[in-house]
């Protein structure tokens, strides 16, 4: 299931991004892309409300630009929206492409989130880099969300909980998957721990909202023994010319094939060449 629309929003990036997009669209003028510039303010914020009031879908998915998703997402969470009426924001797991055991991680990533990231008891947190919202639920809170002026906030738990204070709910699908780059382990100790006290700043931003657990503190445990892992990882795939997300990529496309081999007629009698195609006995697929 094809996504209506796939919109990247440049806000005033100095790399190459905006023509790799660009050149993307001139190589394939059919293509659901659209490329836009947000200039007029620097910042995540601005620039996410600027591709979340644009988009012209029902359901809007919002990524980060470290990310990649399943090629079944939209399909996902178009069931999730379809199944549950009421449900107004959804997330899910991710995995993370530039490290090793993919597959654990993502069991691991998806306890956490499942078990703990949560605020109120049981209402799910919807986590950035993997998380879409009805259009309407986000025309209702577009004006409430915090601007977040002095940058200290998550602000994707910002819009869970005031998706939550407007008794609009959100829920959790292990099987929306995304695929995301691990490099915050990569920052400095002071960086990183400025960054787990997004969590604090964000819930006494909201004071009537409460969490029993804190994930941050699971963060900070595991941050020493990956912030020594993570570059070593990254030296090995550069030196044996390793691109992780395109080896992912790669896999999505191999477990596509697969799927599509398994789905093929499994009569042995069935006739699968053309006829007077002149295939020759090697020819057929197996």
């Amino acid at each position: 299931m094809p996504a209506k629309e796939i919109i990247v929003v440049d806000n005033k990036s100095t790399d190459d991004t905006r023509q790799i997009v660009q050149d993307f669209i001139d190589s394939h003028p059919h293509s659901n892309v659209i490329l836009m510039e947000q200039d007029a303010e620097q910042g995540l914020i601005p620039t996410r409300n600027y591709g979340l009031d644009h988009a012209t879908g029902d359901v809007l998915g919002r990524f980060d630009a470290d990310c990649m998703i399943k090629p079944d997402w939209v399909e996902v969470v178009s069931g999730v929206f379809t199944e549950d009426e009421d449900a107004m924001g959804c997330t899910g797991p991710v995995a993370y492409y530039d490290m090793p055991a993919r597959k654990f991680g993502l069991k691991g990533d998806n306890t956490i989130r499942r078990r703990i990231y949560r605020a109120d008891g049981s209402h799910p947190l919807l986590f950035g880099s993997n998380m879409a919202l009805r259009a309407t639920a986000w025309k209702r809170i577009r004006t409430e969300v915090c601007r977040d002026k002095a940058d200290v906030m998550h602000e994707d738990i910002d819009i869970s909980l005031h998706l939550i204070g407007d008794d609009l709910k959100t829920v959790y699908c292990p099987r929306m998957i995304a695929g995301m780059s691990a490099r915050r382990i990569d920052s400095k100790p002071d960086s990183f721990l400025a960054y787990m006290r997004r969590f604090k700043n964000t819930f006494n931003a909201h004071p009537q909202h409460w969490r029993q657990h804190k994930p941050e503190i699971t963060f900070r445990a595991l941050y020493p023994v990956l912030h020594v892992f993570y570059p070593q990882y990254q030296r090995y795939l550069k030196m044996a010319r390793i691109d992780p997300a395109e080896r992912v990529w790669l896999d999505e496309q191999m477990e596509l094939a697969e799927k599509a081999c398994l789905e093929w007629p499994q009569d042995e009698n069935a006739d699968l060449a053309p006829k007077d195609s002149g295939a020759g006995e090697g020819d057929n697929a197996e």
